[in-house]
């Protein structure tokens, strides 16, 4: 099996949270939340876990830091949630040394990936001939989900220092620009966080920027561009949603030599599917390979599209296609890009080569 990269979890997130361990699977996580506080249903059922990790060949994720602001805090739960700047960047901080704890004590199973240097070593690991019994360290490369615990633009460098690599300016509309159900362009601050961004040559998500700003930044931003987890506009032209990239914003994305993930929730699969409303089976996994493909149709070629699955992002098992049960199944896609004429070498690219092709062209060499 070709190994995966997953350019979205909300790990960090989901431990302070709701408390999941992902030194577990998701199948004990599911059983232990079978008995445990009912606020843990708000992410319903878990999709990940370092067993699973394994069994997939997943070898490096994009983990985030996020927190909610607290005009969508829909439940119960206030935890990870923040009202003001100071309270954002206080839990992203505390997230962020939750990864280090985390890789500093089980580095046999999560590592943090800051360099070339440190993706190599996981890479050769899961390359080795003879699996070890224990299995392979997970690497986790940061990614922040919406930028406002950045405070002013002097703690980049803190940040960056600290291993940060990606930065999304939004998730919602955020000081710095318009976002998921809440657009609006890129604001002042905004484009002097894209400048400044681009002197430590962090990576820019667009994903959940409003179109109006996702424009702009990839007119005025110098570092490299990605989208770490979007669908195709195109294929949801019914949803009324800004979240889908247009093909405008899937053209400007490849023309800066970036990578798109596309996210197998069946919400952004298919316009209208609403979780206990609709069947997981009318959302089968060949939609995955709709929007790959679209994406692919666009480019070209298969160099520019890659996995970003959300999983255990608001959503679980419940709201993703039918064949997936954890994260491990996305090597399911291989037969479906098989009976489109994708190639050996074209759905390698697609699981994880073209995310890893990318970290290697953009992160420091130590």
């Amino acid at each position: 099996m070709p190994i995966i990269v997953d350019a979205h979890a909300d790990i960090a997130y989901n431990m302070l949270r709701h408390g999941r361990d992902y030194t577990r699977s998701a199948a004990e996580t599911r059983q232990i939340e079978k008995i445990s506080d009912p606020l843990l249903t708000e992410n319903e059922s878990a999709t990940v876990g370092w067993a699973d990790y394994q069994r997939g060949q997943v070898a490096v994720i994009f983990s985030t830091l996020f927190a909610l602001p607290v005009r969508w805090n829909s439940g119960q739960n206030t935890k990870q949630v923040y009202k003001t700047y100071d309270e954002a960047h206080k839990l992203y901080r505390e997230q962020l040394m939750t990864y280090h704890r985390m890789t500093d004590s089980i580095p046999d199973k999560f590592r943090l990936i800051a360099t070339n240097r440190d993706l190599d070593a996981i890479l050769g690991s899961w390359s080795s001939p003879t699996p070890a019994s224990s299995g392979h360290p997970v690497g986790m490369v940061v990614l922040m989900e919406g930028a406002e615990g950045i405070r002013n633009l002097d703690e980049l460098e803190e940040w960056y220092e600290l291993g940060v690599r990606l930065i999304g300016p939004a998730w919602v509309g955020t000081r710095y620009c318009g976002g998921w159900k809440e657009p609006g362009p890129l604001t002042a601050d905004g484009r002097k966080l894209l400048a400044a961004m681009a002197e430590y040559n962090f990576t820019l998500d667009l994903s959940h920027m409003d179109e109006q700003a996702a424009v702009e930044a990839l007119d005025i931003y110098r570092g490299p561009i990605v989208g770490t987890h979007a669908n195709c506009l195109s294929l949801m032209l019914t949803d009324n949603s800004n979240r889908h990239f247009s093909d405008r914003i899937i053209e400007g994305i490849i023309e800066r030599d970036g990578v798109i993930g596309v996210v197998p929730y069946n919400s952004y699969l298919k316009a209208g599917w609403l979780v206990g409303k609709h069947q997981r089976d009318e959302v089968p996994l060949e939609y995955v390979a709709n929007h790959i493909d679209h994406i692919c149709q666009i480019a070209g070629d298969a160099l520019h599209t890659g996995i970003g699955s959300d999983f255990d992002g608001g959503f679980g098992v419940e709201s993703v296609p039918p064949e997936i049960d954890t994260i491990a199944d996305l090597q399911k896609l291989t037969p479906l890009l098989q009976t489109r004429g994708y190639s050996e070498t074209d759905i390698a690219n697609i699981l994880g080569g073209n995310w890893v092709t990318r970290l290697k062209r953009d992160l420091p060499n130590s």
